[in-house]
């Protein structure tokens, strides 16, 4: 973008020391305001304030905000400061997940995120329906980029071809996995929306009777802001064929030494993994919720199974497990249908097209 246009970033940072590997990857300058993920009325007066100040002094033609917290603080500043196109990317809805009181709130902040934007581009065709189901905005608002995604992906990054196999070797060995192992692989935070309670419960039951079978957990946990049972954490400690590597940079050995990819999240706007999972050929046991079942047709490149429902993800997880041929037949349709509707350079130009549209 910044081939067409001068582009600042702006993103929480206490001291913008981790924003330097932005500037130098991106070749753009940045700038640090700091933002809670919490609901913390006098920060977030205080971060308005910030980046109305920002705002007013850089003078940008577009604001283009993403994530929660930066869309409603991003979305206002931007307001008041008379910026002419204020845009918003919805990456999914964490109030699906929440109720009382609070879903009343977040209802409410969503409304005026939304009301303060002119544009908002929700990533995937089933999170704009469910945006105006619950009436957040009118649909001439509202608009998908190509085929969903916010985006897209980098195919050729996340490509078997371009995994170092001796590193994958010794990734296996580490984790003590055997060539006649199964192994499951989930990536993502390790929080109770991804539906990591429901994973640990099935593949523990499902290790009791199958001594070859691996179950790898890519991702951080978020033990303020959405932690995982107790008993979860004792599973994932006792169970020798788990194994919770914590957060990695470069998540594509741990896909390629892997047979299944399992995401039974419970809300998602448009899951950048299971992106990332299909283009390094891995079937994935996905939830039907929007995002997944736009990604993932059901026995064609994974299947799909209900939210929350221990007994159906064991069933799905077993399923493929003996069935190493359907396996196959999964893996062998998940790339080809990535590279023709995600790769990012795709997804760029169509959210260029959206800013010239604007000039």
């Amino acid at each position: 973008m910044n081939e067409y246009y001068e582009m600042i970033g702006v993103a929480s940072s206490d001291d913008g020391e981790n924003l330097k590997d932005v500037e130098k990857a991106e070749g753009i300058r940045t700038i640090a305001v700091s933002m809670t993920r919490k609901i913390t009325p006098f920060k977030d007066l205080v971060a308005v304030y910030k980046l109305y100040r920002v705002i007013k002094k850089e003078k940008p033609f577009i604001v283009h905000s993403h994530t929660p917290k930066a869309g409603t603080l991003g979305m206002l500043a931007a307001k008041l400061a008379g910026v002419p196109n204020r845009i918003h990317t919805i990456a999914g809805l964490p109030l699906l997940e929440t109720s009382g009181n609070k879903r009343k709130l977040l209802n409410f902040v969503e409304k005026f995120t939304y009301a303060c934007a002119t544009l908002v581009l929700p990533n995937s065709f089933g999170l704009r329906d469910i945006i105006l189901e619950h009436n957040f905005c009118k649909a001439p608002k509202l608009k998908v980029l190509g085929n969903g995604s916010s985006n897209g992906i980098d195919v050729n990054h996340y490509s078997n071809q371009g995994v170092n196999l001796n590193e994958a070797n010794l990734l296996k060995q580490q984790l003590n996995i055997l060539e006649k192992d199964t192994v499951f692989v989930f990536v993502g935070r390790v929080v109770a929306d991804k539906g990591i309670n429901e994973l640990v419960a099935a593949f523990n039951e499902i290790s009791k009777s199958n001594i070859n079978t691996k179950l790898i957990i890519v991702g951080p946990s978020e033990k303020d802001l959405d932690p995982i049972d107790p008993q979860t954490e004792q599973i994932i400690k006792n169970n020798k064929n788990i194994h919770a590597v914590g957060s990695i940079v470069d998540i594509r050995p741990y896909v390629f030494i892997s047979d299944i990819f399992v995401f039974p999240s419970y809300r998602e706007g448009f899951p950048n993994v299971i992106l990332q999972a299909n283009s390094m050929e891995k079937p994935c046991i996905v939830t039907d919720i929007n995002g997944n079942n736009e990604l993932i047709t059901h026995n064609y490149n994974g299947l799909i199974i209900p939210p929350k429902d221990i007994i159906s993800l064991k069933q799905a997880m077993l399923n493929l497990l003996n069935n190493p041929d359907q396996t196959l037949k999964l893996a062998s349709n998940c790339r080809q249908n990535i590279v023709k509707k995600y790769k990012r350079e795709y997804i760029w130009n169509e959210t260029l097209k959206l800013y010239k549209s604007l000039e």
